[in-house]
């Protein structure tokens, strides 16, 4: 046995791994890396030219951090990696890319990649206890154990409008964005989708083109981005007390370095005491604000309108035109949508090159090769921009479709739900793991750290079943239907399932309703914890082979 796990045997075009791991994003490089540094041999696949996943796709512009700021937007494994320097609280996408360049650099992960290559089949074979993938580029794979970090947010949503095919203008997907740039000027752009980039990219298009028409579907609830330079006193600070803010991190219900705020009802206070609160975090801007809100936001309509009305007072104030401030309020519970943060997105509306389009009573009749047709009239374009989204949070690993036991496809097991144990392991898919899937925190997390533990924790049931000469894992069909109940409760508790969201699947046709993400916060990592104390959840098989149940 080499240090790196089982050899790398290559016969005709099959190759042998420990370890294949799909994705080079933010996932995929850390499970490169520790599952390297614990000795197994890992291969990785990834459709795109190289590193960073969701920062090597959506280069849109206004592209940016729009969750935690920079410097715990990133990996906590390695204390020297806070040796980066930060620019922004809100990082752009070039910052955060340069950033995973430079971890791949560091560790040397490319060497262990093969990039432009998207893995067209996964398939397990019960008898030899592994998985067989099939690339694009022809080559074949074997290995134990599969590692799906296929993200989150990487299958794009593309509307079925008719005539959309036939328009003759530059099409771009913000998820798909081109790595040339895109010019603007003298164009007219239409932009379908007024979610995070949507946010993000429409006030960055409307300063360069002819004009630009917003095509709205829904009204968004978007919160100051406070953005502002990172001093060095700052990073200093952050990379003398690292370690103590890591700890917070995993205490924080999201991985934030925050000291939990005791529990406080916005009805407590008085109107004015609570618009007084609402001011100073608006003003302040950032993250936090979501974070420094009342406790009870999220779960009771009483105290989640005091914030709604304060947003929509907040576009009247912001936006000149009474009739556009209107079509701009929202009508969902606040915050129960993925919150956004916006660099101007309302007072973009005051642009004379700027034209709202609601959806909701204007809507797209079809494409013309040179417009768009709605009920109210025709509006021409010569570039259309597609913030359509993705479908979110199961569908890459719909889109990859592994096929467990006697064939099984995920899209058959997932047919009216997405069950699984932990929002990691699959019953009828045994060695078969997924970061971020539905059932976890995912991206009601930070998630960097939560893929490292996730990653940590995955790596631990491999050593076990090294160890103990096992060669299949997978979890109790009676532990899925425990966790898919506990994940439903909790989310039940609240108000986000109640409205139509990509967490609850709404904007996808067809897709099962049902509530994506874990939202116990620590309790998860107490779950994992608990999992591994005896594995009692999973059913083993020994190792058919002697050479899969070697110690590394």
């Amino acid at each position: 046995m080499t240090s790196e796990g089982l050899p790398r045997r290559t016969g005709g075009s099959i190759e042998n791994y420990d370890v294949i791991v799909i994705g080079a994003g933010v996932s995929g490089m850390y499970a490169l890396h520790h599952l390297r540094e614990a000795g197994l041999s890992v291969r990785v696949y990834d459709g795109a030219s190289d590193i960073g996943g969701t920062w090597w796709y959506n280069r849109y512009p206004g592209a940016r951090v729009d969750g935690p700021g920079s410097p715990f937007y990133g990996y906590t494994f390695a204390n020297e990696l806070m040796e980066w320097d930060w620019a922004e609280t809100q990082s752009e996408q070039s910052a955060v890319l340069e950033y995973l360049e430079h971890v791949a650099d560091r560790f040397d992960l490319r060497r262990d990649i093969q990039f432009e290559t998207w893995v067209e089949d996964a398939r397990y074979d019960e008898a030899a206890q592994r998985w067989t993938v099939e690339t694009s580029t022809g080559v074949s794979a074997t290995a134990q154990f599969l590692l799906c970090a296929v993200g989150a947010l990487s299958t794009p949503n593309m509307p079925d409008i008719p005539g959309i095919n036939d328009f003759a203008g530059e099409v771009h997907h913000t998820g798909r964005w081109p790595h040339e740039p895109v010019s603007f000027r003298n164009k007219r752009v239409a932009v379908i989708g007024t979610g995070s980039s949507g946010i993000q990219s429409i006030p960055e298009i409307a300063r360069e083109a002819d004009h630009v028409t917003v095509l709205q579907r829904t009204a968004q609830y978007a919160f100051p981005a406070g953005n502002r330079p990172i001093t060095p006193e700052e990073m200093a600070d952050a990379r003398e007390n690292f370690d103590a803010l890591r700890e917070l991190m995993h205490a924080n219900g999201g991985g934030f370095p925050f000291e939990p705020r005791a529990p406080r009802s916005a009805l407590d206070d008085t109107p004015e005491q609570r618009r007084a609160r609402y001011e100073e975090l608006w003003q302040r801007g950032g993250f936090k604000f979501f974070l420094e809100l009342y406790s009870d936001i999220a779960v009771n309509e009483e105290a989640n309108a005091t914030l709604a009305d304060f947003v929509r007072d907040k576009i009247r104030e912001i936006v000149h035109d009474p009739a556009t401030a209107q079509k701009l309020m929202p009508e969902y519970f606040v915050m129960t949508k993925r919150p956004i943060l916006e660099n101007g997105y309302y007072e973009t509306f005051n642009r004379d090159n700027v034209t709202l389009v609601d959806l909701r009573e204007d809507p797209i009749e079809r494409f013309t090769p040179t417009s768009v047709v709605t009920r109210s009239g025709e509006h021409p374009v010569d570039l259309l921009v597609l913030a359509t989204g993705f479908d979110a949070i199961s569908g890459s690993m719909l889109r990859l479709n592994p096929k467990g036991r006697s064939g099984l496809s995920l899209k058959h097991r997932w047919n009216e739900g997405f069950h699984n144990y932990l929002g990691l392991s699959l019953a009828e898919f045994p060695n078969l793991f997924m970061i971020h899937g539905p059932g976890s925190p995912g991206v009601f997390y930070n998630m960097p750290l939560g893929a490292e533990r996730q990653i940590n924790w995955i790596a631990e049931l491999v050593r076990f079943m090294r160890e103990q000469g096992l060669g299949a894992a997978e979890p109790k069909p009676e532990m899925e239907t425990a966790w898919g109940a506990e994940v439903s409760a909790i989310a039940d508790a609240t108000l986000f399932p109640r409205t139509d969201s990509w967490w609850t699947g709404a904007n996808i046709p067809g897709k099962p309703r049902q509530f994506s993400a874990y939202l116990g916060g620590t309790l998860y990592y107490q779950r994992l914890a608990d999992a591994a104390t005896d594995y009692a959840g999973f059913v083993f098989e020994p190792a058919a082979h002697q050479e899969d149940a070697e110690t590394p």
